[in-house]
């Protein structure tokens, strides 16, 4: 399989074209542009958050542990004072980046639910609804920055399983076909698991037709 780096320098990539693109191509600010492209580069080392002790799961903890602090701080000021907000959001911080991890490092099973295009929607899912209801995003944005994010882990998916054809020896590996899958095959129940969030998730969405919209102006660029 590819490794941190290669999965990191491809999406950082990926999503620099990306957000290049959209600012050059459209009325998109430079700010947006640029969360297009780490949301990009994120969603490519994300599959990775079930790899035990690797740079991947300890990078991603750690994002979502200073994502968490933020949402929390703007969540919370207007019910806490300045010493209650610390404390709760350094309780966040700790609890994501150091007790969430543990747990799902426990639990979790390399290339299993989250090496999947069920896993890759429910990610870009939940960050739409995220830049949507939490953020307060224009539905737009909250889709573009949803769908950045399923292109990053697109691209993670797609470089494992490249990485399994060894043409040198003219050969497929045994890890061939456990990337880029729909589902967890061997754990059907964590799978089932995962289509209720994506489900639970739908009604928080911005509106369908945002989307369609975004995907047709998307493809007449290429036109």
């Amino acid at each position: 399989m590819a490794d941190f780096r290669t999965h990191l320098g491809v999406a950082v990539a990926g999503g620099a074209l990306l957000g290049l693109g959209a600012w050059q191509a459209t009325s998109l600010s430079a700010t947006d542009a640029a969360s297009l492209a780490i949301l990009t580069a994120f969603g490519g080392i994300l599959p990775d958050v079930d790899a035990d002790n690797s740079h991947a799961i300890r990078l991603i903890f750690t994002l979502l542990a200073v994502l968490s602090v933020v949402v929390g701080a703007l969540l919370l000021q207007a019910w806490l004072g300045p010493g209650g907000l610390i404390v709760a959001c350094g309780g966040l911080y700790v609890g994501v980046r150091y007790v969430l991890s543990a747990v799902f490092r426990r639990f979790s099973v390399h290339r299993g639910i989250w090496h999947s295009l069920l896993a890759s929607l429910l990610c870009g899912l939940a960050t739409t609804v995220a830049s949507y209801q939490w953020l307060l995003q224009e539905a737009w944005m909250a889709w573009a920055q949803g769908l950045a994010l399923v292109l990053g882990t697109l691209i993670h998916l797609l470089l494992d399983e490249l990485y399994s054809v060894d043409l040198v020896g003219t050969r497929i590996k045994r890890s061939f076909g456990t990337a880029f899958k729909l589902f967890d095959y061997r754990q059907p129940g964590n799978s089932a698991l995962m289509l209720v969030l994506v489900a639970a998730l739908i009604p928080w969405l911005p509106p369908w037709g945002t989307l369609q919209e975004l995907l047709r102006q998307g493809a007449s660029l290429w036109r």
